[in-house]
């Protein structure tokens, strides 16, 4: 069975997209070992001349080192996402390399009738950016909108059609782990080439 990182991308204690991720751990419990980590514990991210690491960020980094994929659910904060997630994001790619290479699968939750479609558009650019360097499945948003009516009493998707969609996608990404895994023989030099990175030798 596959071992899977869901990241919370909020600090909201009532969030829908932690809601959607416990939804996706529950109704995949079968197919994969799926494990929420939380964001909210890290502090807004900070160059210090030490290149000083949060413990909890070195954790969070260790748990997706280890993990088959990584599975993101973010909100939508004025067409991008949330601060505390950039700021987790920036993190995870400082001193440390957790992502380079790794499957990424993203969904997203709002209020609204859109789903957080701008923020997914953005976290997969900076997904791809030189530190990070995951490997995002293409072709496969999650929408949710309109999230506070999404849930039932149980924490269960109430929209059929969108479970199905789910089902799908969710399928699609043990498939693209599977492929990516085949897919190794860079990962070593791109490792190194994230750690070498260097924006301020690269203006």
């Amino acid at each position: 069975m596959k071992k899977f990182i869901a990241i919370v991308g909020s600090n909201s204690k009532k969030s829908t997209n932690r809601q959607l991720l416990q939804f996706i751990q529950k109704h995949f419990e079968n197919e994969a070992d799926i494990e929420l980590v939380e964001i909210k514990g890290l502090p807004i991210y900070k160059k210090s001349p030490e290149k000083t690491v949060p413990e909890y960020a070195k954790e969070v980094a260790k748990k997706i080192e280890a993990a088959d994929g990584v599975i993101i659910g973010t909100p939508e904060y004025d067409h991008s996402i949330p601060a505390v997630l950039t700021s987790a994001l920036a993190w995870l790619s400082y001193g440390q390399h957790p992502f380079v290479d790794k499957p990424v699968m993203i969904t997203g939750a709002s209020y609204g009738s859109l789903g957080s479609s701008r923020a997914q558009a953005q976290l997969r650019q900076i997904l791809d950016s030189p530190e990070i360097k995951a490997r995002i499945m293409p072709s496969s948003e999650f929408l949710l909108g309109h999230s506070l009516d999404a849930f039932d009493e149980n924490g269960n998707l109430k929209d059929q059609e969108q479970v199905v969609q789910l089902d799908g996608l969710f399928q699609d990404f043990l498939n693209f782990v599977d492929i990516s895994a085949q897919l190794n023989s860079s990962t070593e030099a791109n490792k190194q080439d994230a750690a070498d990175f260097n924006w301020e030798d690269n203006k």
